[in-house]
């Protein structure tokens, strides 16, 4: 089907939600992409942090087909080989006690502001559920995700939200003046992301957690995008030497399938009981089994590459002409320019180079396995636009 066909459907059948750029893919291998129309595109975007090794990898392919050839689903009514597998690989890797699965990371942070407020009201009773978000973060679409959410554009039209939800900026006096006694939980990404790769400062984020662990306050640390070793570590907050109560993450998790997770340590491991939360789809056999698969091979001498890859882009960056700024850690990283971040970006296509857009930057997220051919190839069409 030629894009001009699936452009048509899409504008025909599928709701209005999206601003499309004018390419669709049919296949590729690592960090280059194949586009129906033949051309081939170097990839720094990796469906927004999700492909961590890229389109065709045959070791995470074989995981998926070998479920498939067992068992597509099965209720969370029953056991699941995958499912068990993957929690007590993430609970190994990071320290946590138990772990939840959902489809999205939408989906893990609802799970853990409601763990939060359940911790808190069944240790004080009522009247301790005020979740504090910092200014510039994003959560997800959920109605309780998007309160959460810490920018204004996000929370037009869909109001009333859900209550006892408040604003700090990424300062600790702000967050002394907004996380009072009612407050159970505050929620942070050590760097956001949709806000633009704003990295938190190293001393806030450790004073942030001696005050939360002073007063009970849960620190819930969303890894959403940063998780999977898309930073350089496996979640963002090891950067910091913080341990969190809760953390979520998802995209990358499964290189490619929809998932999320909800992990629970210490003080949040028995919170929840049957009947307090639940997913359909939840920790689906076939995604868990990619997951297993990726989280495997995410070791420490990979880790390193990813810091190392990261550092080269990062010099590469700040040579360009008008490259103001280059933020980010690991292989996440914003670039701002001196022209719109969507007009780069629309430029970069038309060249055949894949970058996202974070507010007034340039977000680049490619694959964690990228050669450095591919980036030398992306640098390039990037500096020509830039220039």
């Amino acid at each position: 089907m030629d894009l001009g066909t699936i452009e048509a459907l899409d504008r025909e059948y599928i709701a209005s939600t999206y601003g499309r750029y004018p390419v669709a893919f049919c296949g590729g291998k690592g960090a280059t992409l194949k586009g129906v129309d033949g051309r081939s595109y170097i990839d720094f975007g990796a469906g927004i942090a999700v492909n961590l090794f890229g389109a065709g990898d045959e070791s995470w392919r074989a995981a998926v087909d070998a479920q498939l050839d067992r068992i597509q689903h099965v209720s969370n009514y029953y056991y699941s080989e995958p499912t068990a597998r993957l929690a007590e690989l993430l609970c190994k890797k990071t320290g946590a006690k138990r772990a939840f699965f959902s489809n999205s990371g939408g989906e893990a942070n609802e799970c853990a502001l409601k763990t939060a407020r359940k911790y808190s009201y069944l240790k004080y009773g009522e009247g301790r559920s005020k979740i504090v978000s910092l200014k510039g973060s994003f959560h997800g679409r959920t109605l309780f995700t998007l309160t959460a959410t810490g920018q204004d554009e996000f929370h037009k039209y869909f109001g009333p939200f859900v209550p006892d939800v408040a604003y700090a900026a990424p300062v600790m006096a702000d967050v002394g003046r907004v996380a009072d006694g009612a407050t159970c939980a505050v929620i942070i990404e050590c760097v956001q992301g949709e806000g633009g790769v704003n990295v938190l400062g190293r001393e806030f984020v450790r004073a942030l957690a001696e005050f939360c662990a002073a007063r009970d306050i849960l620190l819930i640390c969303d890894e959403v995008q940063t998780g999977n070793g898309r930073t350089g570590k496996y979640f963002s907050y090891e950067h910091y030497g913080i341990a969190p109560d809760i953390v979520t993450t998802a995209k990358g998790l499964a290189g490619g399938l929809p998932i999320g997770a909800t992990l629970f340590f210490d003080k949040t491991k028995d919170v929840l009981k049957p009947g307090d939360h639940g997913s359909t789809f939840g920790g689906n056999p076939v995604s868990c089994a990619a997951a297993c698969n990726i989280v495997s091979r995410i070791t420490d001498e990979q880790m390193l590459e990813v810091q190392a890859k990261g550092e080269y882009l990062r010099a590469k960056l700040r040579g360009f002409d008008g490259v103001k700024e280059v933020t980010g850690l690991g292989l996440m990283l914003g670039v701002l320019c001196g022209r719109p971040a969507k007009e780069v970006a629309a430029a970069c296509l038309e060249r055949g180079l894949l970058v996202l857009t974070a507010h007034d930057k340039v977000r680049l997220l490619p694959p964690l396995n990228i050669t450095k051919l591919e980036m030398d190839e992306g640098l390039s069409v990037l500096k020509g636009v830039l220039k």
